[in-house]
């Protein structure tokens, strides 16, 4: 058998980063790394031929428009990239028998639950963001119905922007920073996603099983992001005063749910994937970033 080729698309993005760094440990893949500069998404044309040269066994389809503030007054790229490429990816993926494995988000929700939301739960997005993501869904469910999409929530990792990587700059700044409490939720190390979905593809490729449909993905455990934030700063034992704060004062363009807190118990059955504790994989990545 020869060994499977697997696509990534937004490779210089926390997940693509993520797969390019575990991918090491892949020995039997064959991996190809692209972003925008190699593979326009968004040009169906230039998707087929693509296809046409290096006829991929997987795509794992990690770009995004993720500005979720700016994807408010920005709706027509945000759409392009979160609805209308995800949908090109899915239909060529079908014509050329690829296993597709698409990443969607927690922000489908409307936050109005006090309990994990299974992959069942009537969405119901509050924003452009979380609204364009949902139509990226349906898009790829229609065009692809074999593919494998995967819900994930407050992603950080080593690589770009994010959350871990702000707080540690501005504590560094600052004697104190005010972070909202009332919006839970789980952090997800990209590290462990990438994890996950490397297990999906190496279950396929050993017993040739593939279970298609929607999952949740995100380390276990609840906090609010105060609590991130808070367990960021004890690590890095800065002398900054992390202050709670509601989310009306905090001003931001776009709503964003108070509760998105993912039931990942359909991925861990079907799968058998173990998913870390937010706090373990946290002072994982911290000890990364930190080089401690």
């Amino acid at each position: 058998m020869d060994n499977p080729t697997i696509l990534v698309t937004g490779s210089n993005g926390q997940l693509g980063n993520s797969l390019r760094f575990v991918s090491e440990e892949t020995i039997s893949f064959n991996w190809i790394f692209t972003d925008i500069d190699e593979l326009n998404i968004s040009n169906k044309k230039h998707i087929v031929e693509f296809f046409e040269t290096y006829n991929p066994d997987y795509l794992i389809n990690c770009a995004a428009y993720t500005a979720v503030d700016k994807a408010e007054d920005d709706s027509q790229n945000a759409k392009l990239l979160n609805k209308t490429a995800p949908g090109y990816l899915a239909e060529i993926c079908r014509i050329f028998n690829t296993k597709y494995i698409h990443i969607s988000t927690d922000y489908v929700f409307d936050g109005s639950k006090n309990t994990p939301y299974n992959e069942n739960y009537p969405v119901s997005p509050l924003g452009i963001y979380g609204k364009t993501k949902y139509e990226g869904e349906q898009t790829v469910i229609s065009n692809n119905p074999n593919s494998i999409i995967i819900r994930t929530s407050w992603l950080y990792s080593e690589y770009g922007n994010n959350f871990v990587k702000t707080m540690i700059r501005l504590a560094a700044e600052k004697q104190s920073l005010n972070v909202i409490y009332d919006q839970t939720g789980t952090p997800t190390y990209a590290g462990d996603l990438a994890h996950a979905i490397i297990r999906i593809v190496e279950h396929n490729y050993i017993s040739n099983e593939w279970y298609s449909g929607i999952y949740h993905f995100s380390n276990e455990g609840v906090c609010s992001w105060f609590d991130f934030a808070t367990e960021i700063i004890k690590y890095v034992k800065f002398n900054c005063i992390i202050k709670p704060i509601e989310t009306d004062e905090y001003p931001s363009r776009a709503k964003r749910p108070h509760y998105s807190v993912l039931n990942k118990k359909k991925i861990k059955t079907v799968y058998k994937i173990e998913i870390p504790y937010w706090k373990d994989s946290l002072y994982k990545c911290l000890k990364h970033l930190l080089g401690a």
